[in-house]
């Protein structure tokens, strides 16, 4: 067996668990924090998006500042990319073996392990790419005072907003089910410019950077 020392313990500790119980070192924000500077929305979209495809209305802007973009929407579950005993054709009629975004390793990703948000294809509405959001940018979504850090994952329909993988719907206490799991509402996707976890699939590395990114968004040192 390998025992780690109580400093490399503590190290992989910190960096695993979730934002608000990773203690004082890492100087965690917390979901008030965050919420408090997306209250006003400068709009980036040209019109606002539907949260499903039979939705009356299209009510959702996507907003913007200089250090990030943000929207509040619903939860769908996207359980798209690699097969696994959660994920696959008889769990989810919807099931695609693929994600718009690959890992380090060349795999498509692995909704059941991988936390990702899924934003709309370009279209006419917005263009996720020319507000410098990319494949593995870093992401802080918030649902019932929880924050959880994620990558930018999968794309979706141009005309549609409010996705997330698996994985991140468990970790907000969503239901996961991509049949009958998601929330109508509530949720709080803030996606910072021109950022990158590496490697892309490391929830590890999502929570690191996502960390530093939330705490100067929210004005801390």
């Amino acid at each position: 067996m390998l025992v780690l020392s109580a400093l490399s313990g503590a190290a992989l500790l910190a960096a695993t668990l979730p934002a608000e119980a990773a203690g004082d070192a890492g100087s965690p924000v917390g979901a008030a924090e965050l919420l408090a500077k997306v209250q006003n929305c400068t709009r980036i979209s040209q019109g606002k998006y539907r949260t499903d495809q039979s939705a009356a209305a299209a009510t959702v802007p996507v907003c913007g500042t200089d250090e990030a973009v943000f929207w509040e929407a619903d939860m769908d579950i996207d359980c798209d990319g690699q097969v696994s005993t959660v994920c696959n054709t008889r769990t989810d009629p919807s099931f695609q073996p693929q994600t718009a975004f690959q890992g380090s390793d060349g795999k498509y990703l692995d909704s059941a392990e991988v936390p990702y948000v899924v934003v709309p294809g370009p279209g006419p509405l917005w263009n996720y790419t020319t507000a410098g959001i990319k494949g593995g940018g870093v992401a802080a979504v918030i649902h019932d005072g929880k924050v959880r850090y994620a990558v930018v994952g999968d794309t979706g329909p141009t005309g549609i907003i409010g996705e997330g993988s698996y994985a991140l719907a468990k970790a907000l206490g969503i239901d996961p089910d991509p049949r009958t799991g998601g929330t109508a509402s509530g949720v709080t996707y803030i996606l910072f410019r021109n950022s990158k976890a590496s490697p892309i699939e490391s929830p590890a590395a999502a929570v690191k950077a996502g960390e530093e990114l939330a705490r100067k968004f929210a004005g801390g040192a």
